[in-house]
């Protein structure tokens, strides 16, 4: 049985037909609308012209942003104009179908949970390394979303006190100091520093970003600069993950994002910095890290199984 998956970026809306087995049969993808009218029409239209050529029972949505309880409404969103949007409702009534919506991080945790780095493993966290962090908590093989809705949200715990501003309002927040925004700025920091960034400096585009395949050359090159601005940003990736640690005391952590693509270098500080910060170190048992292995299909494939499950 086929299922249609859709994820709203806030640039572009990607669909596909997923198979039972997370395999993408057809894809599609195009620029998201800044209207959120414009938006439910964009994302309606790709579902029915999937669905046209495809035998699809579900279809699924993963938006980024909070949803209620109900699975229904995107209470806030932080890259488009919704608050208190009632989605699902205005998407079943242009597709003709029942909707599942879930938020976009979850919907990428379960997918690495069901056909990914996380295949086997009951508990583990996801934590994905993009402009913000986005978290997935997977208890006991159920996806955690909270009693409102909104559980799981790890990118927001407050990391540091009375520190950087966040999106979402708060001061301080872990997608400030662990995020791949976050990376550019320690990129930025030692570059400007001079000594250790010359090299970084020089990577530079003319907005001052260092892209992922130039980072990854640095770090291979074991430059000295690079190391230290990737050290900081998984340093706080290992300190929040032990305090999660203590929470949820998951087997397992899957890293995402365009951060993660450095892999074991990456990792590396990331388990240091954990098991230096966990309760009881040297006695309690360690969770294992890995690379998410989806990539951009995770979320597209996660809700279109999500859809599948839940009917």
């Amino acid at each position: 049985m086929h299922s249609v998956g859709i994820d709203i970026g806030g640039t572009k809306i990607a669909g596909g037909v997923v198979a039972e087995d997370g395999s993408i049969v057809e894809r599609l993808r195009v620029v998201t609308p800044e209207a959120p009218a414009e938006l439910a029409d964009a994302v309606a239209a790709m579902v029915l012209d999937l669905a046209s050529r495809h035998d699809v029972r579900t279809v699924g949505v993963a938006a980024a942003g909070f949803i209620d309880a109900t699975r229904s409404v995107i209470v806030h969103a932080p890259n488009i104009d919704w608050h208190d949007e009632p989605l699902r409702a205005e998407l079943e009534a242009r597709i003709g179908r029942s909707v599942t919506l879930e938020n976009d991080a979850n919907a990428a945790g379960w997918g690495e949970y069901r056909f990914g780095a996380g295949q086997g493993c009951a508990n583990l966290v996801m934590l994905t390394l993009g402009t913000g962090v986005g978290g997935a908590v997977i208890i006991d093989g159920k996806l955690l979303v909270g009693g409102n809705g909104i559980g799981g949200e790890l990118g927001h715990i407050r990391f540091i006190r009375g520190g950087r501003p966040c999106g979402c309002g708060q001061n301080g927040c872990l997608e400030q100091y662990a995020s791949g925004r976050a990376l550019q700025r320690e990129i930025a920091d030692i570059a400007d520093a001079g000594g250790i960034g010359a090299a970084m400096a020089a990577a530079q585009d003319e907005r001052g970003i260092v892209h992922g395949a130039d980072m990854a050359r640095l770090v291979t090159a074991a430059d000295p600069g690079a190391l230290e601005a990737l050290n900081r940003v998984a340093t706080a990736l290992g300190e929040a993950c032990g305090e999660f640690q203590a929470v949820l005391d998951p087997e397992l952590f899957v890293i995402g994002g365009g951060v993660a693509d450095l892999g074991d270098a990456l990792l590396a500080p990331v388990r240091l910095a954990y098991e230096t910060s966990l309760p009881g170190y040297g006695d309690r048992p360690v969770a294992s890290f890995a690379i998410a292995t989806l990539g951009n299909d995770a979320g597209l494939i996660g809700v279109a199984d999500l859809a599948r499950i839940r009917g």
